[in-house]
């Protein structure tokens, strides 16, 4: 993560551009998107997504709800020569919802074709944090709607509002976190909200310290 203005790696977006970045090393070692399998942090900030229920994913749902989502951008392997992506879906307002988005080049290229995508799998990354950034942007033009079926499985898609029409710039599949994950992603952010409170009651102290006669 980094401190504010620091660039996240790989993508060339400054930190502090709407997103939450702090500088606790031991509390970001134990976060659990990082602790298994090599990813790194690409990309994190909340977008608004409209959340919909459905009771299959194929199947379009009333208009849902719009609500803060944390979007979590990893990524395994060298820039030019990525193994894996991954994109994590939470929310503040409910701990208990955690989406998975799992993507590797044999994967990728199955999407391109069916979605005729014109990017390289080194390239989705980017792909999706533009596109994330220009929900955040621009909402009036670009929403991202996540529609959740009973069994866990989602789709998210990203749509573009053409004024005349709606298009689908990108469609992601997405599934619900174990229920290991998603204690583990409790505790940790537990841990940090913890760890902030430490932190701001240090320095409090010290500026007390500083003033009082």
């Amino acid at each position: 993560m980094g401190t504010p203005g620091k660039q996240l790696p790989h993508s060339g977006v400054p930190a502090d551009e709407g997103a939450l970045y702090f500088s606790y090393p031991d509390i970001e070692e134990a976060d659990p998107s990082f602790a298994v399998d090599g990813y790194q942090l690409f990309f994190e900030r909340e977008v608004p997504v409209e959340l919909r229920s459905a009771s299959t994913v194929d199947i379009p749902s009333e208009v849902g709800a719009l609500e803060a989502i944390r979007a979590k951008i990893l990524v395994k392997g060298q820039p030019s020569n990525l193994e894996a992506v991954k994109v994590e879906l939470s929310s503040e307002a409910n701990l208990f919802f955690h989406y998975t988005h799992t993507m590797d080049a044999r994967l990728f290229a199955a999407v391109q074709e069916s979605q005729r995508l014109l990017v390289d799998f080194n390239d989705y990354p980017t792909v999706l944090l533009r596109m994330l950034h220009s929900c955040v942007r621009e909402p009036h033009l670009q929403i991202a709607v996540l529609v959740m079926q009973p069994n866990g499985e989602a789709r998210l898609d990203f749509i573009q509002n053409m004024e005349y029409k709606f298009v689908e710039l990108l469609s992601c599949r997405y599934v619900a976190s174990s229920e290991e994950m998603v204690r583990a992603q409790v505790s940790y952010r537990y841990n940090v909200v913890k760890a902030r409170m430490q932190l701001m009651q240090a320095r409090l102290a010290d500026i007390n310290a500083m003033v009082s006669p």
